[in-house]
């Protein structure tokens, strides 16, 4: 394995950056992973499926729409194999969180941190499942089906109504349970959401 020392400057600082043989491969490019023989570079389009970053407020949602219904009948195909048809339990050796539940325990001595119980807002749970859900295919549902994952979720916790369409606006909109469970960040170059 090669080793390459870089010295930078940053702030004013040196600091000494090490990077290793596989680091060169991926520089590389078009010898990625040859020594495991595995991996390719992500492509504009790979990159394309995840590159999104939903603020609390709904900046950065993309377009589209979905509902409780159609979210109830995408979960059953893309979520309920690890994440449990009840959400609440998961599939046993799957390594998926539960969802649902845990209300009022996040004092106790056994916190569950679910969607329902933690999350402090809901574009965190579109943009954590645009970005890496389902686990066996990261970025493979289009928009319109992750904002009605998102309702049915949110619907099954008690949060919204089963009649909410949930798009960029009534998402912004959600007001999740524990969305005053954490402290604020006093620094002032921090933008805080109310």
């Amino acid at each position: 394995m090669s080793t390459n020392i870089k010295k930078l400057t940053l702030g004013g600082c040196c600091v000494i950056a090490l990077s290793l043989g596989i680091a060169n491969a991926v520089e590389a490019g078009s010898n990625y992973g040859h020594k495991y023989g595995f991996g390719t570079p992500a492509s504009a389009a790979d990159i394309s499926k995840i590159d999104i970053d939903v603020m609390p407020d709904g900046r950065g949602a993309p377009p589209g729409q979905g509902t409780y219904a159609e979210g109830k009948k995408v979960y059953a195909a893309t979520c309920a194999a690890c994440h449990g048809a009840d959400m609440a339990k998961p599939v046993k050796g799957t390594g998926a969180a539960p969802l649902r539940g845990g209300r009022g325990t996040l004092t106790s001595g056994k916190p569950k941190k679910t969607v329902e119980s933690y999350w402090p807002y809901a574009s965190t749970l579109f943009d954590y499942t645009k970005r890496a859900m389902p686990f066996y295919e990261p970025g493979s549902m289009n928009d319109n089906d992750i904002y009605a994952v998102v309702a049915y979720i949110l619907a099954e916790g008690g949060i919204i109504s089963k009649d909410t369409v949930m798009n960029a606006k009534t998402l912004a909109n959600v007001k999740m349970p524990n969305r005053n469970g954490f402290i604020s960040d006093p620094r002032p170059d921090i933008f805080l959401y109310d």
